[in-house]
């Protein structure tokens, strides 16, 4: 692969010459990122003068193959969503301009109005909760990239996404199947993963009242995502006991250069997911609407593992003592541990909005995601196989889950201003324990292991002016109060009683700014400000563990992130697409992140500061040198470092990690005559660092973060007016890359659609 420099030297004379092209004279329909082909309007605040992108249904039924929601942002700038497989629901992080897919609290996610952000953690294990979301239901994806509406907490300094998804004006029905094959080769395991879905919905509108009905099920066998390994250095020339001679470990380098032995894959994910949504609006008058969503999502996802140790009769080896090549080494439980989930997650959503348009304008929401059933399930013991009982850890999050509570209103004075004022109350409940039980596929309870619980609660309320000072200039300024409190920490060890944490509060407040000039009919200048302050989650101030019933190993003084962000905007837009470029700066001090606390304990402490200092390509161009030629791309680099960090002086003038110093993408889409669409993609992703110090500069292996560039292709045909059908595949060349665990490889992709 070629280096940062050479790529993006390449990319950006490419993108730049694409972008002089994308802006030819008029003669066609305008492009507008915020509502377009008849699509509703964002939710998003579209009145103030920054960067919002999207992406319409049309966009991705024609250009994406899509299995999951998240895949709508595959091709938007300087986004990256860290899904390893379809259906991936505990690790698929979203990461923007100057946050990584470490920091899962850094970005905000909607749907509908509710939030499906996972704000109990930040992290791998608090992805945003896209099952909720079906692509069919989609009609439209739009990104606020940074914190520069008051209308959001601290938690939006990187990126807002709002999915608004399908509401019926008539009739309209939908059935679609598809299925997906990958073949997966790394280290010695060669094999074919494959998986199935299907949807189905149906709406109408009668009068007053509309409805929606969606159900979906995934059915994915997911390629490997672990690999149980040894030091090479850990292996002894002598012990007690006998010990087995095997063959078959690969020898190969950790992130860090050293040399390890991979044992066999682990962590090889079959997940069954079913979804149901139920819709409601009724118009008690023609400007008050009343909405009613009900989302209900199931998971039974179980996680296998397979050894490649051999001993002399050829027989299988998983536990024991085993001698490699002279050295011995011990195998634990843990190294080809079986692993089973059980998840039952309902989401609630519930809105009256008056929406005439004239002076005053309000809304009252509510919404609610509840962890009915959450269990995760590892065996302990050593067992035979995925079936086999045994004695293994139970992790139950039931009770788990977030409400959120907003009255919002806009104020129309006069022509010239548009104030939007609100109060929000948001409130996260966390819900963890952990028994050792005597089976660990079926039991629920047992020896207690280990206890967390904790909650926290925002409190807002915020005001923004967005004025049209002229026909030229149009300026927003406004404010965010926030008061933050969490309380309820506690947390047990094995046998013992729960132990309090303090509780917590803080007020703090965040300005935001922005000012557009038209300069012509053709280009616009902006330039946004904002701070954000991004509060601890439960899970990362209530941790820890105890000795003598004291809680240690944590951060007591753990504090909130601060972040001031700003961008300055070069945008024209014309008959035929547009092109923009953005300069971005932002600085967080006291960033949370898990570093050392001791010679053998790390636990989420601040990171003194963080300065990151960008810039991000964007043009769209349709009708490009030929009729029904489009093409879009993205160019984005970013110098993120570390500038402060007395925890770990050795991280200073690191970059931060997951955030590549160049990212680029570009689609290519060209209609074959009424019935054919051809899209051809390519994503790119530099060099990336998983840990703070940078200390992990081999990216190509397992818990290492590479670099990659890959390339998309889908081939669509419509039939008649009802039914359509696509071809793809992604990662057309076999690109084997990593964000600690592997991605998918060369994946094909077949699908079948009807619509009423």
């Amino acid at each position: 692969m070629q280096t940062d420099y050479k790529f993006a030297a390449a990319a950006a004379r490419a993108a730049l010459g694409l972008t002089f092209l994308a802006v030819a004279p008029a003669g066609a329909q305008v492009l507008n990122v915020v509502l377009v082909n008849g699509g509703r309007p964002t939710s998003l605040p579209a009145q103030i003068p920054t960067t919002i992108e999207g992406i319409t249904a049309q966009q991705i039924e024609e250009r994406i193959n899509a299995t999951d929601s998240e895949d709508a942002l595959k091709y938007l700038p300087s986004l990256n969503v860290r899904k390893r497989f379809a259906g991936d629901y505990d690790h698929a992080v979203l990461a923007s301009r100057a946050s990584g897919t470490g920091n899962s609290a850094r970005s905000l996610v909607y749907a509908d109005g509710i939030l499906l952000s996972n704000l109990l953690g930040n992290g791998a294990t608090y992805t945003p909760r896209w099952g909720m979301v079906t692509p069919e239901e989609i009609e439209r994806v739009d990104v606020l990239y940074g914190p520069f509406s008051a209308a959001y907490p601290g938690n939006a300094v990187g990126a807002v996404v709002d999915y608004q998804t399908r509401m019926p004006r008539k009739l309209e029905g939908h059935v679609r199947v598809s299925g997906f094959t990958q073949r997966f080769k790394q280290y010695a395991t060669r094999a074919d993963y494959r998986g199935a879905q299907g949807s189905a919905s149906l709406g109408d509108r009668a009068g007053a009242f509309a409805w929606w009905v969606d159900v979906s099920r995934l059915d994915s066998d997911g390629q490997p995502i672990g690999f149980a390994n040894k030091p090479l250095s850990a292996g002894t020339a002598a012990g007690p006991g006998p010990a087995t001679p095997v063959t078959g470990a690969v020898a190969d380098r950790n992130p860090s250069g050293r040399d390890w032995l991979i044992l066999g894959a682990t962590n090889q994910v079959r997940t069954v997911q079913d979804h149901a949504k139920v819709k409601l609006a009724y118009d008690v008058s023609p400007v008050l609407r009343a909405s009613y969503t009900l989302g209900w999502w199931h998971n039974d996802a179980e996680r296998r593992s397979t050894s490649y140790l051999r001993d002399v009769a050829g027989n299988t080896v998983t536990s024991g003592t085993i001698d490699v090549d002279g050295r011995r080494y011990q195998l634990l439980p843990s190294d080809f541990a079986p692993a089973r989930g059980e998840l039952e997650h309902v989401m609630h959503g519930l809105s009256l909005k008056r929406h005439a348009k004239d002076v005053f304008d309000w809304e009252l929401a509510y919404s609610r995601y509840d962890y009915r059933k959450d269990r995760a399930r590892t065996a302990t013991d050593f067992v035979a196989g995925p079936d086999a009982r045994g004695a293994g850890n139970v992790t139950d999050m039931h009770g788990s889950g977030w409400n959120t509570v907003a009255l919002k209103g806009t104020w129309r004075p006069n022509a010239a201003h548009v104030v939007d004022l609100g109060v929000q109350r948001d409130a996260a409940r966390l819900r963890t324990r952990v028994v050792n039980s005597a089976d660990w596929i079926r039991g629920t309870t047992g020896r207690p292991v280990s206890t967390f619980n904790g909650q926290t609660r925002l409190e807002a309320m915020y005001g923004q002016d967005t004025w049209r000072i002229d026909d030229a200039w149009k300026a927003t300024l406004g404010a965010r109060l926030e008061r933050w409190r969490a309380f309820g920490g506690e947390m047990s060890a094995a046998g013992g009683g729960l132990v309090p944490f303090g509780a917590r509060s803080e007020t703090s407040w965040s300005p935001k700014a922005a000012l557009a000039w038209r300069a012509s009919d053709e280009w616009t200048l902006k330039a946004s400000a904002g701070r954000a302050v991004r509060n601890p989650t439960a899970a990362e101030l209530f941790q820890g563990s105890i000795v003598d019933e004291r809680i240690v190993n944590t951060d007591p003084n753990l504090r909130a992130e601060r972040s001031w962000t700003g961008e300055l905007t070069a945008e024209r837009i014309t008959g035929s697409g547009s092109l923009r470029a953005t300069l971005f700066h932002e600085t967080t001090r006291d960033a949370l992140y898990s570093q050392p606390l001791t010679a053998t304990v790390n636990t989420v402490q601040n990171v003194g500061r963080v300065r990151t200092n960008g810039l991000e390509l964007a043009q769209q161009a349709d009708d490009l040198w030929l009729r029904g030629l489009s093409f879009n791309s993205s160019l984005t680099y970013a110098d993120s470092r570390i500038v402060a960090n007395d925890a770990l002086p050795a991280s200073v003038g690191k970059r931060q990690p997951r955030v590549p110093r160049w990212r680029a993408t570009a689609l290519a889409s060209y209609r074959f005559g009424e019935r054919w669409t051809g899209t051809l993609g390519a994503r790119y992703s530099g060099r990336q660092y998983g840990t703070l110090d940078n200390s992990d500069p081999n990216g190509q292996t397992y818990m290492g973060v590479s670099d990659y560039l890959v390339a998309d292709l889908r081939l669509r045909y419509r039939f008649d007016a009802h039914w359509s059908g696509a071809l793809g595949i992604d990662n057309l060349g076999g690109e084997k890359y990593w964000a600690f665990h592997p991605y998918t490889q060369r994946t094909v992709v077949a699908e079948l659609k009807f619509d009423l």
